[in-house]
Parts: structure tokens; sequence; C-alpha cells
């Protein structure tokens, strides 16, 4: 039986697909013009970046999350990377102890050990586990080999080798490690169901039975993929991923976009690719680009915020923001006379065809698309610091998750209670601050967009998918 609850919800969402357009005149406008940041957003990036410069170990190996025992996550490597090198620039450390931090950690990937057995090895065919023993760099537990885990943390390896430039024994030895790191890559081997790329593989069971297809955070895996040195994958790969029939376009909550329920999905792979202006041909056909429709999902999010068809505490102008993220508990629970799901890790979202929300706020989901929509993220940000600070706001920002909805007595996933508050995590998480001190950055300076625009890589992974105009100009090159 359908919950009272989840019947509104639906109704709500196919009121948005029937039709419930905002007219043009109202669609997000381009975003607001860069001006000096508030202090809370100077404070919340410098706080972020602390967090990896602080608790990443000497071998570079980044935590999954913090303060809670944990591997490392090679996504968030990834993320530190590119944290690194934001932290130069702002003069929060030296160039020197950036250049040599970001060293160790490409060094690490670059030696680490290579090879079908089951334990003992850090990766395969130039992929490596998403997750690896913080102390050995070995695989972690029974995890996969991970493609999308693989190309973040290559994201932050192109752009240490793009910021550290300059003529200096580390960062020349930066920049040839991540040349052979790339280089080694085998992304043809990761098609077993070509033109298509595999989530993964294990030695157990060898490649996952899933691969990448349709809108999410992998784009950034084929874009790699296309513009790789050795090994690369067809430009009919980008077609396979990105066919009609695998995208969802519609009106969410009035604004027109490709959809994707969770916001990280449309915040990891622009936290590097500059979408502004460059169009492949799905795009040029519905006349936007990839930031735009980041910008309108980011919107759509606040807009059902507002709504709230949930009734959840809290939700509204500036108390939004779903995606993956720490969750209170795995249970059903009464809440306003429905049974609600609650969920531990979860990726929460809306889209035409999928929605979780159990009323658990992640504030980097509205810190990931600050350089996409600063004029509400910027608010909503400064409300949460404001109004629920002292319980979610700590030496290293803000922590992961949040839920004002959740008062219940049982055992947690993770986090705890707090008294006329509700549950709050208790941990930073890698892939989640990430997105924040980037994207502050990028709204900042463009930082991170501008290194990237200059790597060869980034561009000739969008020709080869058929991107055109803005920074990359003309028509794309034949394949």
């Amino acid at each position: 039986m359908v919950d009272a609850y989840r019947r509104r919800l639906l109704l709500a969402l196919a009121a948005t697909a029937a039709g419930a357009v905002l007219p043009r005149g109202a669609w997000p406008q381009p975003a607001a013009p860069r001006g000096a940041l508030s202090p809370l957003i100077d404070e919340l990036e410098r706080r972020t970046f602390d967090w990896f410069w602080e608790t990443t170990p000497a071998n570079g190996l980044t935590y999954d999350r913090w303060p809670s025992p944990s591997p490392c996550s090679i996504a968030a490597v990834g993320f530190a990377l590119t944290a690194y090198g934001i932290g130069a620039e702002r003069g929060w450390v030296p160039r020197a102890d950036a250049a040599q931090r970001s060293l160790a950690t490409v060094r690490f990937f670059r030696d680490a050990p290579q090879g079908p057995q089951p334990s003992g090895m850090a990766g395969y065919r130039g992929f490596f586990y998403h997750f690896l023993d913080v102390r050995t760099g070995a695989r972690h537990e029974d995890c996969e080999v991970s493609t999308v885990d693989t190309a973040l943390l290559l994201g932050g390896m192109l752009f240490a080798r793009s910021y550290f430039g300059r003529d200096d024994p580390a960062e020349a030895e930066i920049r040839k490690a991540v040349d052979a790191v790339y280089a080694r890559v085998e992304w043809d081997w990761a098609q077993p169901r070509a033109p298509l790329i595999c989530h993964g593989w294990t030695p157990e069971e060898e490649f996952i039975r899933y691969d990448w297809q349709g809108y999410n955070e992998a784009m950034i895996v084929y874009l790699l993929a296309l513009a790789a040195p050795e090994h690369p994958v067809g430009p009919e790969a980008w077609g396979a991923w990105s066919r009609r029939y695998a995208y969802t376009w519609g009106s969410l909550y009035g604004f027109e976009h490709l959809t994707f329920a969770p916001l990280f999905g449309h915040q990891f792979t622009h936290t590097w690719y500059d979408f502004r202006g460059v169009r492949d041909e799905f795009m040029r056909e519905h006349g936007i680009d990839y930031f735009e429709n980041s910008r309108r999902a980011t919107f759509a999010q606040r807009a059902y915020a507002i709504a709230n068809p949930m009734h959840w505490r809290d939700y509204g102008e500036n108390l939004w923001g779903l995606t993956a993220c720490d969750g209170p508990a795995n249970t059903s629970r009464l809440y306003l006379g429905d049974t609600r799901r609650f969920r531990g890790y979860s990726a929460r979202g809306i889209s035409m065809e999928r929605f979780v929300d159990d009323g658990t706020i992640a504030p980097t989901a509205a810190g990931g698309s600050i350089a996409f929509a600063p004029e509400i993220v910027v608010p909503a940000l400064q409300e949460m610091h404001d109004k629920l600070g002292s319980v979610i706001y700590g030496r290293y920002g803000f922590l992961d998750a949040f839920n004002r909805s959740f008062h219940y007595d049982g055992r947690l996933a993770y986090g705890h209670r707090v008294p006329d508050f509700g549950w709050v995590d208790n941990d930073y998480l890698g892939i989640d601050q990430g997105p924040i001190v980037a994207m502050i950055e990028n709204h900042r300076s463009d930082l991170v967009w501008r290194t990237m625009r200059a790597d060869p890589a980034i561009r000739l992974g969008l020709e080869r998918a058929g991107f055109t105009g803005g920074w990359l100009g003309g028509f794309a090159k034949a394949a």
C-alpha cells in the first residue's frame, strides 16, 4: 500500500511532469556577477580546505570520512589534490608545501602495486579500488575497482598537473607522475559491453553487470576515457552514454532540465570541467549547456523545499539540499500520521524518475552549487550557519548532514540525536567537502576551471564527445 506522504509526492511530481513549466521570463537568469564574498563563504572555504590539509596522512591517502575511522576514498583524494592548489593560490599554505603534498600523493598512485590478486593490490589495469587501506595502500575489504572513482581521482591529478607547471623539480615530477598514471588506465578494457563503460570490476566476480549510461556523475568517466593517451574509447561511447532514451528531460517544479535526482550528479564533473557555453548534440538541441542545466537543477531543489510536500521540519527558501549523504537510520517510523522510511547513507534527491527524501539536508548540496546559483546558495548557507550553526557547523565547516524531523529512539546508522533539534552527523565526508571548497573557488576566481581549460586532455575529451562553442571555439575536431 502506498503511504499518504508518498501519494502526495507522486501527485506533486506528476503536476510538474504534466507541463507546469515556469514561463521563460521566470527561469533563473545567468548567475549573479562576482563580487566580494561574504565573511561566511570566505571562512567556509578555508575551513573546508583545512579538512583536507589537516586530516590527510603524509602518504596522501585522504580519508573517506573523519573523525570516524575509515579507509581512504580515492575520489576524496581527487578532491584533496584540487584543494591543495586552491590553498596555495589563496596563500593558506606555501606553494612549495602544497606541491610536496601533491607529489607524495601522485607518487603513491604511480608506484602502488596493481594486479588481479584479491588482496595486496591497489588496483588493476590502471584503475584503482574504490577504497584503500590508509596504512598499506592496498584494497580495503572486498570493494571494487571503480571506474568513476578513478576518474574523480584523475580529475584532481590533472588539476595538479596543470596547476603545478613551474620549472621546479617537485612540480616537474608531479607532471611526469600524473602522465604515467593517466596513460596506464585501460579504459577500453573496461568496456565488456562496448561502447558503454562498466561501473567496475572485482577479482571475485570480474566485471560488474552495470554500465554508465544516462546523465549522472560519470560524465567525467567518458570525457577522460575519450582523451586517454594510451587506451582511449571511441567517440561512439559518448553517444551511447547520452542517447535519448537514457537521458530524462522534463519540468521539475517549473524548471525544465535534464534531470538527475541527487545534486552531486550535477556537481562532480563540473568541479573540473567548465561547461559554460560549450554544448554537445543533446544540449544544442535544447538550447542550453550543462552549466545552465545544473543551475536549473539547483533552483528546482529549492522550489521543492519551498513546496515541501512531505511537511518536513524547517524545509524552506533557505533550508534545502538533497544529495548523497549520511542519514540517521535505516528504519520506518510514524511521522505526522504517515509511515516514513528513513535512511542511513543514501543518494537522496528528486527527479522525473526517482525521489528519495527523508528530511535529511546535506549542506554540500547547496554549497557545491554555489558557482551555478550564488544568489540562492549564499543565503541558504548563511541561514544554515546563523540558525543551526551551533549544532551543524564546526572546525571544518558544515558537518555532512542533519535532519530536524528525526526524533526517534533506537540504533542510529551515523551521528547523534540533539534534544529539541533532531539528528546531526558526527562526520565530514571527503566527497562532500570537495565540491564545497572547489566550487567556492570557481565562483570566486574560476581557478579550477581556468586551470583545467589549459589542459589538452580536457579539450580533447570534450571535442571527441562532440562539444562545440564557448571557450572551445569553432567546431569539434574529427575523431
